[in-house]
């Protein structure tokens, strides 16, 4: 084990597969000798040189049309498109190419590749630079999400996303890159599909992702002050989703908590709710609950943005209106 930045895993991620796999390269807006916008491919370009880390035109339609193409004809291309929030650029190259290719040619061929792309709010980077789109992408059959939380599970799903033969978002949120912790060293994968307890519990599960993992696990111990006990559920993977995670949780504890930084209309915790109204709903003794960020624009104001993520007082006030 080595103690690593979240930024660090994920590169130390896609360091491992391109040392293992000639096949595998990366490209996007100034990942090469400039080692990225927020630091990400640092030392990336030195090790491995200009054919593997290719600076790209500022166009994502191109970025996500080399990452189809390349896919198609064998190769495993990692592309960064620098903010989610520009993915609107190019969704028709993901959604109706690199997502259907697979199925309209019969499984003829496969389309592996993986699309950085940070996201997440609290630096003041306004409407256009700090959004949640997670169930954009989860809407999409033929594509994969991935949002970890962790440094280990930023560079464990790093490369279980390479090695796949599917297209898979990769959810890097701005506010995790500095977040330190123990990662293990060499060639080491996280499933696709599996979520994770981070915390046990008996009294409620609270079911998150990504950056709000942070914010369960804090309200999780303000929560024990008071002698209730949160289980806190690590999706890790949003699609597939791990019903099976989520249904034994809650069937433990009988109430859940949903947490995400997507706005509430259609965000991703209305699947998770779905999912356990339909097949869980013997499990619960009370209502499920979502705490979201509310239906805006991400705001500019520092005021105002606080006000919008969703934080751990946020989560202790849902979880205590279900007791």
């Amino acid at each position: 084990m080595t103690q690593m930045t979240y930024m660090e895993a994920l590169r130390d991620g896609m360091r491992v597969a391109m040392r293992s796999d000639p096949n595998v390269f990366l490209a996007g807006e100034d990942v090469g000798a400039f080692g990225g916008c927020f630091g990400q491919t640092k030392g990336l370009y030195e090790e491995f040189g200009p054919k593997r880390v290719v600076d790209t035109p500022i166009s994502e339609t191109a970025i996500m049309g080399l990452a189809t193409g390349a896919a198609a004809v064998g190769l495993r291309p990692i592309v960064e498109i620098m903010f989610v929030d520009f993915m609107g650029v190019c969704m028709d190259e993901l959604f109706n190419n690199a997502a259907k290719m697979h199925y309209m040619f019969g499984g003829k061929i496969t389309v592996p590749l993986v699309v950085r792309a940070p996201c997440g709010a609290g630096f003041s980077a306004a409407a256009q630079h700090s959004q949640s789109l997670d169930a954009w992408f989860a809407h999409i059959p033929g594509i994969k999400v991935v949002a970890p939380a962790t440094p280990a599970d930023a560079k464990g799903l790093m490369l279980a996303a390479i090695r796949d033969n599917n297209p898979v978002i990769y959810l890097e949120h701005k506010g995790l890159f500095g977040l330190s912790g123990e990662v293990p060293d060499g060639d080491w994968e996280v499933p696709l599909g599996k979520a994770e307890i981070k915390r046990p519990g008996r009294d409620v599960t609270i079911i998150t992702w990504s950056a709000m993992v942070g914010k369960a696990l804090e309200a999780a111990e303000r929560l024990a002050a008071d002698g209730i006990e949160a289980e806190v559920l690590d999706l890790r993977t949003i699609t597939p989703l791990d019903v099976d995670a989520i249904l034994d949780s809650v069937g433990r504890t009988s109430r859940a908590v949903i947490v995400h930084e997507e706005v509430r209309t259609a965000g991703f915790g209305g699947e998770v709710a779905a999912v356990i109204a339909d097949r869980g709903f013997n499990l619960l003794d009370a209502p499920i609950k979502r705490v979201t960020a509310p239906d805006t624009p991400v705001p500019f104001s520092p005021v105002l943005e606080a006000m919008f993520i969703p934080q751990a007082a946020d989560i202790t006030r849902a979880v205590k209106e279900l007791f």
